[in-house]
């Protein structure tokens, strides 16, 4: 059984590989491929309201944090990132941590949940996301330098949040 809790500082040891792994592939992650560690402590447990990691047998396979996208006035929308562990894939970590995501952020009392660069071929996210409820609200052409595709687009994606998540119901435009 994966638990979903708040991490706690001592959590980055085991978050760092996971961090670096993701961002050192250059396909899916705005942060530089050379994020040293200490950045990546700051990036990922220090400046977020709150991190969160997906646990099986005190093994970390995923985190991900959530923080105000904007500051003042926009507050109430909410900014996430998730990584998940290379091994972990494909078993449910990523939907399990989005569907808690969207639970926490509501209880935090943020109105909706925005993703600014979702890397247009990273179709996993980007499936994953419209399954819970997401809508592509635009594309910035050429937004991201993949590292073996070169320049691509991303998407912006929203949801808003007092809606019911129903899980099972795929997006329809």
């Amino acid at each position: 059984m994966i638990e979903i809790r708040q991490a706690i500082a001592a959590d980055f040891e085991q978050i760092w590989p996971i961090f670096h792994q993701v961002v050192c592939q250059g396909n899916t992650f705005a942060f530089a491929p050379n994020t040293s560690k200490s950045a990546a402590e700051h990036l990922w447990m220090q400046l977020p309201q709150v991190t969160y990691v997906a646990v099986h047998a005190a093994n970390i396979l995923g985190s991900y944090y959530l923080k105000p996208n904007l500051p003042g006035l926009c507050s109430h929308i909410c900014n996430a990132g998730f990584i998940v562990a290379q091994a972990a894939r494909g078993q449910g970590v990523g939907r399990l941590m989005g569907e808690h995501a969207l639970q926490t952020s509501q209880t935090l009392g943020f109105k909706g949940m925005q993703f600014n660069c979702v890397v247009s071929t990273n179709e996993p996210a980007v499936q994953l996301w419209q399954k819970l409820g997401f809508k592509i609200i635009g594309t910035v052409p050429q937004g991201f330098q993949h590292q073996d595709l070169g320049l691509v687009d991303i998407f912006i994606m929203y949801r808003q949040l007092d809606t019911e998540l129903d899980p099972g119901r795929e997006l329809q435009e």
